[in-house]
């Protein structure tokens, strides 16, 4: 990796844990310029806009947030065991994020929901993906007919996003220390509501 690589994997490193907790709109070249000790137009030669910025960060959490939450469910059985771990992977990504704590998904979702344009575009496209992969395993626990012929994939993963944005709120909102119990509780709960009954 060139120099010019690594300067740039730094940038978007620093600017990832600002982002977590200010927000994407809330980068600035100066002040990220400043914390990495760069003059600003050293920085404006890596990202020629704010929004090349922006994507970049946000990817680069895509990328992250595929490493250590889907990519290690991967060997699991197909179906329950495989929601299981994705889910309980999902927790620790929000608990933990990308070393600040927090989910940049979370917060990038409440700056652009309303908001159209590449950044909204390319968070639309992740968010749409994990969900997908959600729903699949939904549709496999259907097929192994260990969740019931009329269980609703869509509804489970509303259900299951839902839990998780609650996990979110209760721990770094509140700074519940039941958080992660109350969450896993709701979770073994909609998998029971799900199965096929013995």
């Amino acid at each position: 990796m060139g120099k010019g690589e690594v300067t740039r994997a730094a940038i978007i490193s620093e600017a990832l844990s600002q982002a977590v907790v200010g927000g994407l709109e809330g980068l600035t070249l100066g002040v990220l310029a400043s914390s990495l000790k760069l003059s600003k137009s050293g920085l404006f030669a890596h990202f020629k806009s704010k929004e090349a910025l922006q994507l970049a960060v946000l990817e680069t959490a895509i990328d992250r947030f595929t490493r250590k939450v889907v990519v290690p469910a991967l060997p699991k059985p197909e179906g329950v065991a495989r929601l299981g771990m994705l889910f309980g992977n999902y927790l620790d990504w929000i608990r933990r994020g990308d070393g600040s704590g927090g989910c940049l998904f979370v917060t990038v979702a409440q700056e652009v929901d309303d908001r159209p344009g590449p950044v909204r575009d390319l968070l639309v496209e992740s968010q749409t993906k994990w969900r997908g992969v959600l729903g699949q395993c939904v549709a496999d626990a259907i097929k192994a007919k260990t969740f019931r012929a009329d269980a609703d994939p869509n509804q489970i993963v509303f259900e299951m996003v839902g839990i998780a944005l609650s996990f979110q709120h209760s721990l770094k909102l509140f700074g519940d220390k039941r958080a992660r119990l109350l969450g896993d509780r709701a979770f073994a709960r909609l998998i029971e509501d799900n199965r096929v009954l013995q």
